[in-house]
């Protein structure tokens, strides 16, 4: 059951990425790239990591999803007012490409995986509430301070987007 799930997500994955560069219309992209999250929160989920999956899902596949679909409502792009891409750009992008590539293997060619130590393993590692423990015990004074730090850039948007009494909008 594991590895056929992994498998079937993994397919979903790479087909929705693939979905992603090759759909014409930027909406089926940016569909396709909420696919994408969701198998590879699944991913996470069969990694026994819950919070990850549950910020990919709200933070990527929500937030970040609207705003990616409010640009590209806004930009407004068709094949009417979007010019052709020239040959130059397309073999451009093609040199770039090949040229991560190369980095990445450089980068790869000497890594040797391990595998786990089934004797230290810990099956919980993920989850939430172990990672509510780690921050209010061993990081509670970072913890709170970005929390002040969050609070302090609230208060000081608000303060920003308030309009003063004689102020007006043109």
């Amino acid at each position: 059951m594991g590895n056929s799930l992994f498998y079937f997500l993994a397919f979903v994955a790479l087909l929705s990425a693939l979905g992603v560069v090759f759909a014409k219309n930027p909406m089926h992209s940016v569909l396709f790239l909420i696919l994408t999250f969701f198998a590879i929160s699944g991913h996470y989920l069969m990694l026994n990591a819950q919070f990850l999956a549950a910020v990919n899902i709200i933070v990527y596949a929500g937030a970040i999803m609207v705003l990616f679909l409010f640009v590209v409502m806004f930009l407004n792009l068709n094949a009417d007012t979007e010019p052709n891409k020239s040959g130059l750009a397309k073999v451009a992008g093609a040199i770039a490409g090949g040229m991560l590539l190369l980095v990445l293997i450089a980068a790869l060619r000497n890594v040797n995986p391990v595998g786990a130590d089934a004797a230290s393993f810990d099956s919980q590692i993920g989850m939430v509430n172990r990672l509510g423990l780690v921050l209010y015990r061993q990081y509670l004074v970072p913890f709170e301070l970005a929390s002040v730090l969050f609070l302090v850039a609230m208060v000081g948007s608000v303060m920003l987007g308030k309009r003063e009494a004689g102020e007006r909008n043109f």
